[in-house]
């Protein structure tokens, strides 16, 4: 882990110091307050240069492309909504994934697995502990956005979202949300058809790459907006989930990966 992370800003190598102990409160008031919570230079700068490297040829060769259309919540129909309803407006998301089984061993891949790195998402987030996922596809995928690409207004599924930042594109990528825009309990229609339509200006967050952010998107609207110039954007996304032994279905892989194994 000593040559991925900057662990000299970043101490997930000592559990229960001063030093880790400040850095998780840290974490955890910008998740309190913000909804998320971003660790600049995170990645080491060489560690960073050697993924991208890595994974470029990937991206261009081996990659499935995940051209899809979908409203903000990725479901066909809301129970009681009629079809025209603002918040069942249809987008275009588009972009090219990388699965965990085409990284082998890499840098992405061991940092992963580190039980240190879920031990301090877990006490960040205020969880007993968090588990790698056993799906050999979703564990870890990487996305790239070329000119044109974007990730769409939508809802996560799971409560948090764990994500690096591998590469920044020349113009565009901006990633916007409008945080708490519903609950658990009150889905907030009108306010989301107001974000919809423009009526709701979001808030526009710039990160530079080898950036770790971790973000609440169950409850809060968020997208990425289309990608300008000839670099890609290029993000890792961590799945970790609060119980062991989590895998996707054959038609959920499908669906993201167009492959089932």
């Amino acid at each position: 882990m000593h040559n991925i992370i900057d662990l000299a800003r970043y101490p997930l190598d000592r559990p229960g110091s001063d030093d880790w102990a400040t850095l998780i409160g840290r974490c955890r008031d910008q998740l309190d307050q913000q909804g998320l919570f971003n660790l600049d230079g995170f990645l080491l700068d060489a560690a960073r240069d050697a993924i991208v490297s890595e994974i470029s040829p990937l991206i261009e060769t081996a990659s499935f492309h995940h051209e899809r259309e979908h409203n903000i919540y990725f479901r066909p129909t809301i129970p009681g909504l009629a079809d025209d309803h603002p918040v069942l407006t249809r987008f275009q998301t588009s972009n090219r994934t990388i699965c965990a089984d085409q990284m082998a061993d890499g840098a992405l891949i061991e940092l992963y697995e580190r039980p240190e790195f879920a031990a301090f998402l877990a006490a960040v987030m205020g969880k007993p502990a968090l588990y790698p996922m056993q799906d050999p596809l979703a564990r870890v995928n990487v996305m790239a956005y070329a000119e044109g690409q974007a990730l769409n207004w939508h809802f996560d599924r799971s409560e948090f979202t764990t994500t690096l930042l591998l590469q920044a594109p020349l113009g565009g990528g901006a990633f916007e949300y409008a945080r708490d825009l519903r609950s658990d309990d009150a889905p907030n229609y009108d306010g989301v058809a107001g974000l919809i339509r423009g009526e709701l200006t979001p808030t526009t967050m710039a990160l530079s790459p080898g950036t770790l952010n971790v973000f609440r998107g169950r409850n809060t609207a968020h997208r990425v907006t289309p990608v300008a110039g000839e670099r890609d954007r290029i993000i890792a996304v961590f799945s970790y989930f609060d119980r062991p032994d989590v895998r996707f279905s054959d038609k959920e892989r499908i669906g993201f990966y167009g492959r089932a194994s």
